[in-house]
């Protein structure tokens, strides 16, 4: 079993874009979340699964959504770290600039 994080910032930006999506309408937001946990359990479950796109950040693509889930997996210490929920038409650069 793996230890799983969400940094504030990555949480933040997630219940913030679930709420923008609820509000565009109705049942938007939940699916959003539905699409959002179901890639975190994969993330969890498989953490070598996506690809490193940049030192040992990993990129997982939401085909649905235009958000990718940033993390890096520590597989010594069995830590799995979500750095960010990224909307993928913001500037890319600062996808791995977190807290």
């Amino acid at each position: 079993m793996h230890t799983f994080k969400i940094l504030e910032d990555a949480d933040k930006e997630y219940t913030e874009a679930a709420a923008w999506y609820e509000k565009q309408k109705e049942g938007l937001g939940e699916r959003f979340v539905d699409v959002i946990q179901r890639k975190l359990q994969i993330i969890r479950d498989h953490p070598e699964r996506y690809p490193r796109k940049k030192g040992n950040f990993r990129e997982a693509v939401i085909r649905i959504f235009p958000y990718i889930i940033v993390y890096i997996f520590y597989k010594r210490k069995k830590v799995i770290v979500v750095n960010s929920i990224f909307h993928t038409h913001r500037n890319p650069r600062i996808k791995y600039r977190r807290k």
